[in-house]
């Protein structure tokens, strides 16, 4: 099922505040990932005018687009939550499988998977559900550490963004108070005192413009003009790694880095801003900022457009687009190049094989937001961003430093420098203040200051200058970002998957951005083969063949109506097949499973009274009604009535040829182990 689907709010509550409850645990990532901020640190940060708790964010892409992502990308400790771009055009036709992180990162995905409208209520949804989390109580958050920052991404042209609906996708996450309110009347009866919160409706005042590859530079100032001018809005522009010129490029990525097989199409050097350009526009669009007071930075950097060499994705599709550990040292070479022209004077966000050994590098040189992608979609998902923490608040604590201003002085040995730069500049009345920092920094202290001193500030953006002239002088050298460190795809072991049991390794969970696949128990048990053939007389003649062993301690199931066929749970699973393709499919609708014909899968309904399960099994239709002890089961050719228990002694009904019982058995022990075991999108339907 390649069309991703809203799921009701009230089910999304209920698996959240249950799950943790019972399992210590929210939408499948473990209490022990989530990153709840440190008391004795203070990891916060300044963006366009707020304070976000961390610098992190999931960049605008898989795992932002759906509420029960954005709310696992904030457990992560994520605070600048860059949604998933939006444009005009909502019903695109993406490849699939559409993401490749086989070794380094490669995708032909882009743009929001749902309708405009359904967008904006999912990002209200996971707002809603944050601000339920953090009154709840159930999570021991320090102080300060919920402050998050949406900001908003869209694209790709001037008539597009101006359009109406793209305006009130805009207007609603300026104000989502009507949302909000019809969202409230949703929190179920269990959860009643959570209704009268103070839900925020103001999402966002920020936004990323995606100018993606080709949008010419005039285009770009329009967009970023029209929304200061007419929308009123902080911006920041992405910008695309062509910016350091074919010669740059090829340089860095093909000798440098070792990646000869990639090819970056003249054309996207044709087509894309230049530097000269990109500097141009950049000076007139701060100042105008500046004049309405509005914040305006830049993004470094969108992905690299090269040619499809692979045989991952569809073969009509010439290009892809590369991100991870190559796109890191193209994209710091223009963090670096930006700031050789501008210093320190406009913010920059950053996006580029971010991970856990240079997140705490990439924060010293004040980079805000740092977003991250192709690293969550490696093993361990959104839980590899606690290991991010792990470095940098170790760091920080090495070096004394209990803010991030502080520590972007020590980081690299900046301090002594920045306190001398600042000194220089600054008033003779400011002097005593400095002299108490330079101490407190040299005895493994933060200092006690006021952080919108000018002296102070003074000496934090030298500091971020001298640091990204230290770190890129050290990315030149360092191995990791060439080719052949990157080129190890994930271990197969040659074994095929089957609809039950595999090596229950259990990779393909975390490694789907949208929680589409989770864990559900089947007792160990022998599933009978059998067919009954009916007789003249009524009777029926029962055929056994060798039975179906069930010896794993858990099954995988898959969530349909999460699941973007992505393919990226098959390249990290040791088997092959792809668990979204062979493993049990769970769709949210009996209209759904009639839509989505070509695809195997259940939908289950179960009530106190009754349950009903619709399944496609090999391609074979079938509907399962079952009421206390009676069954009706039926399918292309017959038709038949049982008891629950005994069916082959009680079955009654007609069969133009056979009924092979073996799918009833193997329906009956999925639906009760997708509704009798831990919480899941499934049995929270039903809650």
């Amino acid at each position: 099922m390649a069309d991703l689907r809203p799921y009701p709010f009230a089910a999304l509550i209920t698996r959240m505040f249950r799950e943790l409850a019972e399992q210590r645990s929210i939408f499948d990532l473990p209490e022990r990932k989530f990153v709840l901020g440190y008391p004795e640190l203070d990891l916060a940060v300044d963006f366009q005018g707020h304070r976000p708790a961390t610098a992190l964010g999931p960049a605008a892409g898989p795992h932002s687009q759906m509420s029960q992502n954005i709310v696992l990308a904030w457990l992560a400790g994520c605070r600048v939550i860059e949604l998933k771009t939006v444009q005009i055009l909502d019903e695109l036709d993406i490849p699939r499988p559409c993401i490749d992180m086989q070794t380094v990162g490669y995708n032909v995905e882009w743009s929001q998977e749902l309708k405009l409208e359904e967008s904006l209520e999912e990002y209200v949804k996971a707002s809603m559900l944050i601000d339920m989390l953090v009154a709840s109580g159930e999570l021991q958050l320090a102080p300060g550490f919920a402050n998050t920052v949406y900001d908003m991404s869209v694209g790709y042209d001037l008539a597009g963004i101006r359009s109406e609906r793209v305006q009130a996708f805009v207007r609603g996450m300026m104000d989502a108070s009507p949302i909000v309110e019809r969202l409230r009347m949703q929190i179920p009866d269990g959860f009643a005192h959570l209704r009268d919160l103070d839900f925020r409706t103001k999402l966002s005042d920020t936004l990323t413009l995606s100018t993606f590859h080709g949008c010419p530079p005039d285009e770009i100032e329009s967009i970023i003009s029209f929304l200061l001018d007419e929308v009123g809005l902080h911006c920041i522009v992405k910008l695309n790694p062509t910016l350091l010129g074919p010669q740059r490029v090829r340089a860095l990525l093909n000798e440098q880095l070792g990646y000869s097989e990639l090819h970056v199409p003249d054309k996207a050097f044709v087509e894309d801003t230049k530097w000269n350009q990109a500097v141009d526009f950049v000076g007139r669009l701060g100042e105008q900022a500046k004049a309405r007071g509005l914040g305006f930075g830049v993004k470094f950097s969108n992905t690299l457009i090269v040619d499809n060499h692979r045989e991952f994705f569809p073969k009509k599709e010439q290009q892809m687009y590369l991100s991870g550990q190559p796109l890191h040292v193209l994209a710091m070479n223009l963090v670096g190049q930006f700031r050789q022209t501008f210093g320190d004077t406009y913010p920059i966000s950053f996006s580029a094989g971010i991970d856990r050994h240079n997140f705490a590098d990439a924060v010293a040189l004040g980079l805000t937001p740092i977003t991250v992608c192709s690293d969550l979609l490696r093993a361990g998902g959104y839980g590899r961003a606690q290991t991010y923490f792990r470095e940098l608040t170790g760091r920080m604590g090495k070096l004394g430093a209990s803010t991030i201003d502080a520590y972007t002085l020590k980081a690299f040995g900046q301090q002594c420098g920045a306190l001398d730069h600042a000194q220089r500049h600054a008033p003779t009345s400011e002097h005593p203040a400095i002299e108490q920092a330079r101490t407190a920094l040299a005895n493994g202290h933060t200092p006690e200051v006021d952080a919108g001193a000018g002296w102070w500030r003074q000496a934090v953006s030298f500091a971020r200058q001298q640091n990204t002239e230290h770190y890129l002088a050290q990315l030149a050298e360092n191995p990791r970002y060439r080719r052949e460190q990157t080129n190890k795809p994930p271990r197969k072991v040659g074994s095929k998957l089957v609809l039950f049991d595999c090596l229950t390794c259990d990779k393909c969970i975390p490694v789907c951005p949208n929680d589409a696949n989770f864990r559900f128990r089947v007792p160990k048990q022998t599933v009978p083969v059998e067919r009954l053939f009916p007789n003249a007389e009524g009777s029926w003649t029962r055929e056994i063949g060798t039975p179906i062993e069930i010896t794993k301690k858990h099954q995988i199931g898959n969530f349909a109506d999460f699941c973007n066929e992505c393919g990226n749970c098959d390249v990290f699973c040791p088997e092959d097949g792809g668990p979204y393709v062979i493993k049990p499919r769970f769709f949210g609708s009996p209209e759904d499973w009639h839509t989505f014909a070509e695809h195997d899968g259940f939908y289950i309904l179960r009530t106190a009274v009754s349950e009903t399960v619709l399944a496609r099994i090999a391609g074979r239709e079938f509907n399962c009604i079952r009421r206390g002890d009676e069954v009706m089961f039926s399918g292309a050719g017959f038709s038949v009535k049982f008891n629950a228990d005994k069916p082959n002694e009680t079955i009654v009904g007609r069969a133009d040829s056979h009924v092979d019982l073996t799918y009833y058995h193997i329906i009956r022990l999925i639906a009760d182990g997708v509704h009798e075991g831990p919480l899941n999108y499934v049995n929270a339907l039903s809650q």
